[in-house]
């Protein structure tokens, strides 16, 4: 016997007891984001690197350390998207929907990072991304929060924590850097290797360290909020003030500053206690110029992402998935007539009642084996044909869910039983 080919590491399937699970997620997404005016959109899986070391940066974890990177068979570059933002706006540039347009987008899809493996935190690992173009005031800020606190609600999750910053402009940012800089270099024996290196690229990154031994130095830095001009500080307030007018409670964290280059303005994460390290379910802000930067004319953008296989892992921890449908109809068969008749009920029930499930038994098999069948498949109803009920015309029914009770009835008069069954089962 040959040896077994395992899963790549960090990449799970998504089994059949678990899609119904992800299907419901999806489809509360989906309806919510059409219903808002947002379109689909979808990418490849695979993009040119330079297109992530340009947008997401290269002196970031992601591009230095978690990206799938190979050449191709001409020796071009090419990346498993590790996130969905960039790929999302250079298919936007590629195909002119940016150009003096606004656009409300969506996707859903797989993303790819080499990270150490823990529940939560996978190298495939799924995610639903929202972004806009074209809108520069803080409104668009608010309907997204806004849209991500319904989802919330619809899904019936609980103690789901918003957590806010401004990053203010380039102009400022750059010059809070001075500031930061300054303050970290009077203190760089206190810096652990990963923050030296980043001290000269990318000192905003350091706020985002999780080094235990450098919490204290970091909570005692200067805060980016008290070096921001009137106008990034009013477009954050004004945000602020919508927030508290809806009731959407929020807590502002200055240390808040993501793990992408690409952002400015606002940026936010929804995070929650109940998922260990993994804290963070859904997260987005502003990046404005990324549209520039990735070869597009200068515009407005903004837009979140969530994972979802954190987002099922919560709504198992919280109770709050719904029972699996289970099937209206499993037919069992005996005998060849027995079986051509059955396909043809099958069919005449699909015909006349939306929605209705049916199984159909396959593989033959003994009268126990069909039951053991039906019973496991979770239908409500087993409908049963033999000889003696094709010869006179009739079918059997039992209840598979109460015991004992099994009934007879014309074959002509099924689908108004079945009807009338399913009515009284829905209320």
């Amino acid at each position: 016997m040959a040896n077994k080919i395992r899963q790549v590491k960090g990449m799970p399937p998504v089994l059949p007891e678990s899609t119904p699970n992800w299907q419901y997620v999806e489809s509360k997404f989906r309806h919510l984001l059409q219903s808002s005016g947002y379109a689909e959109i979808r990418m490849p899986l695979l993009e040119h690197t330079e297109l992530f070391k340009r947008s997401i940066g290269e002196v970031t974890d992601i591009v230095e350390k978690e990206m799938y990177t190979f050449d191709d068979l001409n020796g071009k570059s090419l990346t498993l998207r590790p996130e969905g933002t960039a790929g999302c706006v250079r298919t936007a540039i590629d195909n002119g929907l940016l150009h003096n347009q606004k656009q409300r987008l969506w996707y859903a899809g797989p993303m790819f990072r080499h990270e150490n493996t823990q529940a939560g935190r996978y190298r495939q690992f799924h995610q639903i991304g929202v972004e806009a173009f074209g809108f520069a005031d803080t409104d668009i800020e608010l309907e997204h929060l806004v849209l991500v606190s319904r989802l919330w609600k619809e899904l019936g999750l609980a103690n789901m924590t918003l957590e806010l910053n401004t990053l203010g402009t380039s102009e400022e940012r750059l010059q809070y850097k001075k500031i930061l800089v300054d303050y970290f270099q009077q203190q760089q024996d206190l810096l652990d290797e990963d923050s030296i290196r980043r001290l000269g690229s990318n000192p905003l990154r350091i706020l985002d360290s999780k080094n235990p031994q450098m919490a204290e130095l970091i909570g005692n830095a200067p805060v980016l909020l008290d070096h921001l001009g009137e106008e990034s500080t009013g477009k954050f307030n004004r945000l602020l003030a919508l927030l508290d007018k809806l009731q959407i409670a929020y807590t502002v964290n200055t240390r808040l500053v993501r793990g992408l280059d690409y952002y400015c303005h606002t940026v936010y994460e929804w995070t929650t206690n109940e998922l260990g390290a993994q804290s963070a379910v859904c997260a987005g802000g502003r990046f404005d110029g990324l549209v520039e930067q990735l070869g597009g004319r200068a515009g407005t953008a903004v837009g979140f992402a969530m994972g979802i296989e954190r987002l099922i892992m919560l709504l198992e921890k919280q109770n709050s998935l719904p029972e699996p449908e289970r099937p209206d109809i499993y037919l069992v068969m005996l005998g060849d007539q027995a079986q051509e008749t059955g396909f043809v009920i099958a069919e005449t029930l699909r015909d006349a009642i939306a929605n209705i499930r049916v199984i159909i038994n396959c593989g033959g098999g003994n009268m126990k084996a069909q039951i053991k069948r039906a019973d496991k498949s979770g239908a409500e109803l087993a409908l049963f044909l033999g000889e003696d009920e094709v010869n006179s015309g009739q079918i059997s029914i039992k209840y598979l869910r109460e015991e004992g009770k099994q009934i007879k009835i014309d074959q002509q008069k099924l689908v108004e039983f079945i009807r009338k069954h399913i009515s009284q089962r829905t209320g």
